[in-house]
């Protein structure tokens, strides 16, 4: 079977052919990532309430190794009456317990698609725990500057047009949960390594005004100057590397884990305007990371990117 997926990412439509990029179906069992983040989910809410595993296991009528299983994303077959009764017992509210029951209605998936506004609440942003948890990121963009490299202006600016019915203090709340993932990168231990291609159209869209786009660019040239960061730019003349438009993608990998934890596999993560596709199967991540190695070696050298970059924060500066 060859999957076909069509990712809108604000207004630009790109289809990803299966051969190219979904491959074919393998024997593998479907998506672990819905049970890893439902057990995420459920382990963070027993730590809240202060209970260990052997008192959370006693109110739910289950074995500790039972429960310990749930929580490490190990249990394959999972009955949603058992995941409510687990959120009654921990007094998770209304809209928390809702999430979890939609992870565990999407447990035997063989691949997911989390739709904004179907079983999974839009605001259950599930992507943040991945990213958070990931040492090494591997990103393409080809519109948009990453999350994780904007200014706390550009998204601002962005946010303010995305989410307009929202208030000042709710956007200021967006812009600082932005502010506070990118830490991953700049802490002092073992921040997460990125490496990063962005299409040259990222760096001439203005958001906002040429002010704000000049500081964005600055900020860019920067951050690419860290050990654990790369930025390349693929430039407008470079073209389709692959023969195709590709939708933004990022590619996680998490490591070995912690004692006694299997190590969770590398997840590509394709963003669009309906919905957010997850795919952790060995031939789809292979693919992905064929086309980013194509489009690593059609950008311009990390020095040339970030001398691309200054140019036109010195040009924006200068048209303001």
């Amino acid at each position: 079977m060859k999957a076909k997926l069509l990712h809108k990412t604000r207004g630009i439509s790109s289809p990803v052919r299966g051969r190219e990029l979904g491959g074919e179906e393998s024997e593998e069992t479907g998506t672990t990532l819905p049970r890893r983040q439902l057990g995420r989910l459920l382990r963070e809410a027993r730590s809240a309430t202060g209970m260990n595993l052997e008192r959370a296991a006693a109110l739910v009528q289950w074995s500790r190794p039972t429960l310990s299983r749930l929580e490490r994303g190990e249990t394959e077959k999972i009955r949603v009456s058992d995941i409510l009764a687990i959120c009654d017992a921990y007094g998770l509210d209304g809209a928390t317990t809702e999430v979890a029951r939609g992870l565990a209605e999407q447990v035997p998936a063989k691949s997911w698609w989390h739709a904004y506004g179907g079983l999974i609440p839009a605001w259950a942003n599930l992507y943040l725990g991945l990213e958070s948890s990931a040492t090494t990121l591997t990103i393409f963009q080809s519109l948009i500057v990453h999350g994780l490299l904007q200014t706390a202006d550009y998204t601002r600016a962005l946010d303010r047009t995305y989410f307009s019915d929202e208030t000042e203090e709710e956007l200021d709340r967006r812009v600082r949960i932005r502010v506070q993932r990118q830490h991953i990168l700049t802490r002092t231990h073992l921040p997460a390594e990125a490496t990063v291609v962005l299409h040259e159209n990222v760096l001439r869209t203005v958001v906002g005004n040429n002010g704000l786009m000049s500081a964005q660019c600055r900020h860019l040239a920067d951050i690419g100057t860290r050990r654990n960061v790369e930025i390349r730019v693929l430039p407008f003349r470079a073209g389709f590397p692959l023969g195709a438009a590709l939708p933004p993608f990022t590619i996680m990998d998490f490591g070995s884990g912690a004692p006694g934890h299997r190590q969770d596999p590398p997840q590509v993560y394709c963003e669009g305007y309906a919905g957010s596709a997850y795919l952790e199967q060995r031939a789809d991540v292979s693919r992905f990371r064929e086309a980013f190695r194509r489009l690593q070696e059609s950008s311009l050298d990390p020095r040339s990117s970030r001398d691309l970059m200054r140019e036109l924060a010195r040009r924006y500066e200068s048209e303001r």
